[in-house]
């Protein structure tokens, strides 16, 4: 079986297609090839290549230990591989991982203030922000209140204050309710309208609704 499947969704939302001819500055914002790495001398996953581009969203898909948070981080910078190479552009990333770096003493409002100071390029106000991510109603509350959902989307609140173009996630939708995954949806898909390119871990039936994406199947290697 091929490692690469393309998948057309739905028509709930109209995300743009790979390649389009409407992406005047069309890039490759990274490429990996043969990128693997070990643990005591063994292979946590197959190697794999590909590249990501413009408008392209990518699933890192498979079975629990396979691999699929470790080339997350690897693409963030976060882990050195093993092996292989792997080449980033230049219109920077963002990366949302497990761990969801949420400040439990810091009100939502003032958690997201926080990451402003960070990745403050975007123009857009905390309190539209707060809106956006749904969370108007808890937003003076302290992160260490909040549901395991309503962290998650304060953590996500992030992907809108950067103009990163390549955002890597890992499981987004983990803990979201139907709300929450339809909102992350939204953002998505606008952020690959405007030219921007997405590879996120995920499993199971939590993957975005009506997208056009590939999806690479990770194999475990032995040490996993």
């Amino acid at each position: 079986m091929d490692q690469f499947r393309l998948h057309h969704g739905m028509d709930l939302l109209q995300a743009k297609p790979y390649h389009s001819p409407e992406f005047i500055n069309f890039k490759c914002m990274i490429s990996v090839s043969d990128l693997t790495l070990e643990r005591y001398f063994e292979p946590v996953f197959q190697p794999v290549s590909f590249s990501i581009s413009t408008g392209d969203l990518v699933l890192l898909t498979g079975d629990n230990g396979c691999g699929k948070t470790t080339l997350i981080r690897i693409l963030a910078g976060v882990l050195a591989p093993s092996e292989g190479r792997i080449e980033w552009g230049d219109d920077g990333m963002i990366y949302v991982g497990h761990m969801l770096a949420v400040k439990d003493d810091l009100t939502v409002t003032e958690n997201i203030n926080f990451m402003r100071q960070f990745l403050g390029h975007s123009e857009t106000s905390t309190a539209e922000i707060v809106e956006r991510v749904g969370l108007r109603r808890v937003c003076e509350q302290t992160a260490r209140t909040l549901s395991a959902g309503q962290r998650k989307r304060c953590a996500l609140a992030r992907l809108l204050l950067t103009d990163a173009k390549l955002w890597l996630l890992d499981e987004p939708y983990s803990n979201l309710d139907k709300h929450g995954m339809i909102m992350l949806d939204g953002i998505l898909e606008r952020h690959l309208r405007d030219g921007g390119a997405c590879a996120m871990a995920t499993h199971g039936s939590l993957r975005p609704e009506g997208f056009e994406y590939r999806e690479i199947g990770m194999v475990s290697g032995a040490a996993s």
